[in-house]
């Protein structure tokens, strides 16, 4: 008998233009895993105002949200690849608009999490009436991604119109728990009461324990839930242990439920995967052309920043490497904010010394990415000192291929790392990764066996090593060819499947009879030895 499942998330790469980050990977990938097994499998995100004009009307659906009769309406979308089994949905209401972040979610500096709050609280809303109506069929299972969704249980907990919601079992996961959508209980446009003002809400059992006059949507899904998913099994354990920053992120005021959740048995960890069939495959040296087509579109668009001073300097850049390629290409592909590149916005030391060391070896270092307008003032700030440090503030997919084939070493100094997927496309075409030995990261990345780890007791440690293993992995790749090949090779034999993490979801998200679990094996080669060994770097 096929199980039938709902994905409910704020972004979904299996549809065109619905993707900001890596959970857009996850709604992609997992549910055709699913769908392959033989089950049923919909997934639900919004429309934001422009998803839905590809699809088909399935359904109006009406329901009171802010004290007022509201009509949203349920559309089938087209994927951007058939598989049986699997279809894509999108809910459009005037009120859910694209934002500025990847035409998705919106930056509100003055009051965090308002427009999004607003955004998401009416989709989860439309979401419960949905499957109330049996819009997907009888549903099993109901998988929620991150905050945006927990509203979802929110609803079931406490919302007498779907009490019904109870009979399903909603699994939660957490892809990044730094962002946790905090917003007033009351007395707000965007605050809890003002969303659902006819419930009568048990404000103790949601509200944030810091700031107790307010909810936090992520700790909605972690205590309401019936399993809780975090993205890998390092992580799993950090988030249990209470945060100190910038040493250590863990459960960043969430420890507590977590730890309850995970005595309950509730709590799991299970690696992301990564895709290594029927992949979109780049071809070699075209990173260079790429580039340069992206960036005259770029200048096309009329609400393009930073045309004049930056994109046609990056340009100018790109078009002498284009006639004289460097010697060594390092590469980050990544939202610029925090959690990615705090290292070197607390000490932007950091990146100058590596740009030094590159420059002695005719190296460039190439960042892709769009966020936090700090952080994009940083790189560009950089980007102007030193003409081997390429800033491409954009997105675009045929960069972001040829960035994962051609580079020679991808940079994840990530302040804290749920799981990442970037360090595994990157070793899937045998790119070593530089990476910080924590999280998801930890779980994928091995020191000097398919990549290079830095570490440290405290901060200034960490900083210190980052720039010595850095230094040293620089001088390996030309002083040791047969070393980096051997660390190459052993990169490109990984394998993070989704297949063995499908499995997992299944005898423990999803409490299928458990099978034999494939374990994700570590080719190594016999030991070699090398001067990097010798200089024993410290962990």
């Amino acid at each position: 008998m096929k199980t039938n499942f709902l994905f409910v998330s704020a972004e979904n790469d299996g549809i065109p233009n619905c993707k900001a980050g890596g959970m857009g990977d996850v709604v992609r990938d997992i549910p055709r895993h699913i769908a392959a097994q033989g089950d049923l499998v919909h997934v639900i995100t919004p429309a934001y105002g422009r998803l839905h004009k590809m699809g088909n009307l399935i359904s109006k659906l009406n329901f009171v949200y802010r004290g007022m009769e509201q009509e949203a309406a349920i559309y089938e979308v087209p994927g951007k690849k058939h598989f049986e089994g699997l279809r894509h949905f999108v809910i459009d209401h005037q009120d859910i608009r694209s934002g500025d972040i990847a035409h998705i979610y919106f930056n509100d500096p003055e009051q965090p999490f308002f427009q999004d709050a607003c955004t998401f609280s009416l989709f989860c809303m439309a979401v419960a009436e949905a499957v109330k109506q049996n819009c997907f069929g009888k549903l099993d299972i109901v998988h929620l991604h991150d905050w945006h969704t927990s509203l979802f249980l929110y609803l079931r907990e406490y919302h007498p119109a779907y009490s019904g919601l109870k009979e399903l079992r909603v699994v939660y996961s957490i892809h990044n728990l730094a962002i946790q959508g905090i917003r007033p209980l009351e007395n707000n446009y965007s605050s809890i009461k003002a969303f659902y003002p006819e419930l009568e809400n048990d404000f103790e059992r949601v509200k944030d324990p810091r700031y107790t006059d307010c909810i936090n949507l992520m700790a909605v899904g972690i205590r309401f839930a019936d399993a809780v998913h975090t993205v890998s099994p390092s992580y799993m354990e950090d988030v249990q242990l209470p945060s100190d920053p910038p040493t250590f992120i863990g459960g960043e005021g969430l420890e507590g439920d977590l730890k309850q959740a995970a005595q309950e048995h509730r709590l799991f960890g299970i690696l992301n995967g990564c895709n290594y069939k029927n992949i979109r495959v780049a071809k070699r040296k075209q990173l260079y052309k790429h580039s340069l087509h992206a960036i005259f579109a770029w200048l096309q668009e009329h609400n393009k920043k930073y045309k004049a001073d930056f994109l046609a300097h990056t340009g100018n850049k790109i078009s002498n490497l284009m006639e004289q390629g460097p010697a060594f290409t390092c590469c980050s592909v990544a939202r610029l904010t925090e959690q990615k590149f705090f290292f070197f916005m607390e000490d932007p030391g950091i990146m100058r010394a590596m740009l030094e060391k590159l420059k002695q070896v005719n190296g460039v270092y190439i960042v892709l990415g769009t966020g936090a307008p700090e952080y994009e003032e940083l790189f560009r700030e950089i980007s102007y000192e030193y003409e081997n440090f390429i800033f491409i503030n954009g997105q675009s997919e045929d960069i972001i291929d040829s960035l994962y084939l051609e580079s020679n070493l991808y940079i994840m100094p990530s302040l804290f790392e749920p799981c990442g997927i970037s360090q595994m496309l990157a070793m899937r075409n045998g790119q070593p990764c530089f990476v910080h030995n924590t999280g998801g990261l930890k779980d994928t990345v091995k020191h000097l066996k398919t990549g290079f780890c830095f570490d440290g007791q405290n901060f200034e440690e960490k900083k210190n090593n980052l720039v010595e293993v850095f230094s040293n992995a620089v001088d390996l790749f030309f002083e040791e060819k047969e070393i980096w090949k051997h660390i190459v090779q052993t990169c490109k034999k990984q394998r993070f499947s989704w297949e063995d993490s499908v499995e997992k979801y299944y005898s423990q998200l999803y409490l299928r009879k458990p099978e034999p679990p494939k374990e994700v094996r570590i080719h190594n080669k016999r030991p070699v030895k090398s001067k990097i060994q010798k200089e024993n770097v410290n962990l």
